[in-house]
């Protein structure tokens, strides 16, 4: 997947610049064990998939164990002329949330301008994966991400009623908590998915309907 033409472009350059620092850390590697994953969840995962809120940090899992600098920020210009900063959170762990098993696998790729493909993998969490991760905290956040992501068609309830019940089933932790919030989700789910449109015949007046 690209970015969104409606992103702030702003935005998306200082990500990708935040990344392509990190792709400079891997110089010493063996080239065997490239490219580097990312997978990138939360609020910025949701901004690529539907340009919703704009997201200070970027959530992250890296497939190696690389050591990150703590100023792994960048300043950028937002499109009102404000002055604005994203920064990778390096303290982000995927597993205190719920994860499938298989969300790493069903990530979608992100081309950013300047990575090079050979060393680094940008990967995104698909929209039910990330509906998923988010079932743990769920704060107002979470649920504008997933009314968004729900809003744009890119969540069905039932696949996501069925993958987020299998993800629970192996979740460590409380599993009380996260599946009240599925609940509530799957009700955000349903109220925002866009309408079904379909045609209303109108019989003319006084004419009976057709028999088969």
């Amino acid at each position: 997947m690209k970015p969104r033409a409606d992103l702030d472009p702003g935005y998306v350059q200082a990500v990708g610049r935040l990344f392509k620092r990190v792709e400079r850390l891997l110089d010493d590697v063996d080239p065997k064990m490239l490219p580097l994953h990312v997978y990138i969840a939360g609020g910025a995962a949701a901004l690529f998939h539907v340009g919703a809120r704009v997201s200070k940090d970027v959530d992250a899992t890296i497939s190696l164990r690389v050591h990150l600098p703590a100023d792994l920020e960048e300043a950028y210009v937002d499109r009102s002329g404000n002055p604005a900063s994203v920064y990778l959170d390096a303290h982000y762990n995927d597993t205190l949330g719920p994860m499938h098993e298989d969300a790493l696998d069903d990530s979608e790729p992100l081309h950013l301008a300047g990575i090079d493909p050979a060393k680094m993998d940008v990967r995104v969490l698909a929209p039910v994966d990330l509906a998923i991760s988010k079932l743990g905290r769920f704060d107002e956040h979470d649920r504008e991400d997933i009314a968004a992501m729900a809003s744009a068609g890119l969540l069905d309830a039932v696949k996501f009623a069925r993958k987020a019940s299998d993800t629970l089933d192996c979740y460590v932790g409380h599993p009380s908590p996260p599946r009240a919030n599925l609940r509530d989700s799957l009700a955000l789910v349903r109220a925002n998915a866009p309408k079904k449109s379909g045609v209303n015949r109108k019989r003319a007046p006084g004419k009976p309907p057709k028999r088969s």
